[in-house]
């Protein structure tokens, strides 16, 4: 886990500094007042005590090393609400563990309990619904937070309420954001040739040939261990995807033979793709890295991410014929509606109708 180091700079400031991190970052730009230093590679803040809470909230959970100076600062406040929260996220952890929760979800939620603990001076037992909704007003009217941001704030204090303190009825009424109803970005198969051959690294272009030919979500491709893969079968067993749910999806006979060359060369032992330690399977920051990379080289200028590969798989398994309740199946889908949102992007249909303008222009 990175380190964040919390230090006074000068002229009373705050100063937080920590190695590039994408998602710190996105932490960091959601307090107000704060000014990144390019040739110190740190962030500071004018300092209030305000301020060095928010900091502190906004990173909770994480690695934080804080100079001792702040921390006489922080602790000078009422003993009763800073151990109370101590008790409540020891409670939190330990609820969130014994009812099977991830450990992405975990620490999200704990991110968020912290957050809503530390921003009222009072106990949260003596909160009410009105004092969640004004928390929830300053996350989307002060700090600007995206809506997944705030639907899961939503949810972790929901958690907090339901199964913490055991006062449910404190959020029953409590609403939640409505959904976007955003459409994936989807590569045509000139752009997915492209990124591919791109990639001269045979360990890269099995990665993201897997992901794409089996529509893998890149925190399941890292999880792959070599008996995972079926050749005789020609599936791939991805074990404790989202939902702690099990699935088989199609082994590709392409993405086979790049396989093949790749187990020869590497010849991996527990995990199929290991990171820098071999006890240790590549992170998906990694995954993301080589998929930019392969873009880049490969020209395209949409913006996507990795994901979109899997995105990919699926419209383009849409467009050749495929059944929806079988890509269902294949992605993962708990719903057929998640799985529905395809055929609004695919083009087997829309490729089919002709437009106005053309045969205006046709008749002359």
């Amino acid at each position: 886990m990175d380190k964040i180091t919390v230090s006074k700079g000068y002229s009373n400031r705050i100063r937080v500094t920590f190695p590039y991190n994408k998602d710190y970052v996105a932490k960091i730009k959601t307090i107000e007042g704060y000014k990144w230093h390019p040739e110190g590679k740190y962030w500071s803040f004018p300092y209030s005590e305000d301020t060095l809470r928010k900091i502190l909230s906004v990173f909770d959970g994480e690695n934080i090393q804080l100079d001792p100076t702040l921390q006489v600062s922080v602790d000078q406040k009422d003993d009763k609400p800073v151990l109370n929260h101590t008790q409540i996220m020891e409670t939190a952890k330990k609820e969130l563990k014994l009812r099977g929760y991830s450990q992405k979800t975990r620490k999200a939620y704990l991110h968020h309990i912290g957050r809503y603990t530390r921003f009222f001076p009072k106990d949260p037992k003596e909160l009410d619904e009105e004092h969640i909704k004004d928390y929830i007003l300053h996350l989307i009217d002060k700090e600007k937070v995206s809506r997944s941001y705030h639907n899961q704030a939503v949810s972790a204090i929901k958690f907090l309420y339901d199964r913490v303190l055991n006062m449910p009825r404190t959020v029953d009424d409590l609403p939640r954001p409505r959904k976007e109803k955003k459409l994936p970005v989807v590569l045509n198969h000139e752009d997915v040739m492209q990124i591919l051959e791109s990639v001269g690294n045979i360990k890269h272009k099995a990665i993201l040939m897997l992901i794409y030919s089996a529509g893998l979500r890149v925190s399941e491709v890292v999880k792959l261990k070599t008996g995972d893969i079926d050749v005789k079968r020609k599936l791939i067993h991805v074990k404790g995807a989202k939902g702690r749910k099990d699935r088989y999806t199609i082994l590709s006979d392409v993405a086979l033979e790049t396989l093949d060359i790749y187990l020869k060369s590497y010849q991996p032992q527990k995990w199929l793709f290991a990171g820098a330690k071999k006890t240790n399977h590549l992170s998906t920051r990694s995954v993301q890295k080589i998929f930019d990379n392969a873009v880049k080289s490969a020209g395209i200028t949409k913006d996507v991410s990795v994901h979109t590969l899997r995105h990919s798989f699926a419209t383009h398994l849409l467009e050749s014929g495929v059944d929806l309740r079988y890509i269902q199946e294949l992605l993962g889908h708990k719903s057929s509606k998640t799985t529905e949102i395809y055929t609004h992007v695919s083009t087997r249909d829309l490729g089919k109708i002709r437009s106005p303008l053309d045969n205006l222009f046709k008749k002359k």
